[in-house]
């Protein structure tokens, strides 16, 4: 059992899951590198990535399997990291936190796409 959840993720996915994690870094001084540890995660870590876990099920419309999925967790881990964000939303810090990275990630992903040259 010591090997990590893993399921095949879209590189869309992935990409979509790391603007939440930079964003949430960005916001809490949690480097997005913490958040993505495979292990058990010390408090602040674990409460940003649920953050952004809650960010992707949100603005990105995703069923808690596939937030799971992009994050390298399982759906019950989602979960109760969403469930943990919606209460935290109780609290005027954390809502007008999250309500200012949704605004941030619809921005970002409603803006025309940019075609690079090869």
């Amino acid at each position: 059992m010591d090997e990590a959840y893993q399921v095949p993720v879209r590189q869309e996915d992935r990409i979509k899951a790391g603007l939440a994690l930079q964003l949430v870094a960005a916001s809490t001084g949690v480097p997005k590198e913490r958040m993505e540890v495979r292990s058990r995660l010390e408090g602040r870590a674990c409460r940003a990535r649920w953050l952004a876990m809650y960010l992707a099920y949100v603005t990105f419309g995703w069923p808690m399997d596939r937030v799971g999925h992009a994050f390298g967790l399982n759906r019950a881990t989602a979960a109760a990291a969403c469930r943990w964000a919606e209460d935290g939303r109780d609290r005027p810090v954390i809502d007008e936190l999250l309500d200012r990275l949704e605004r941030c990630v619809r921005d970002v992903l409603e803006a025309p796409a940019c075609e690079l040259p090869a």
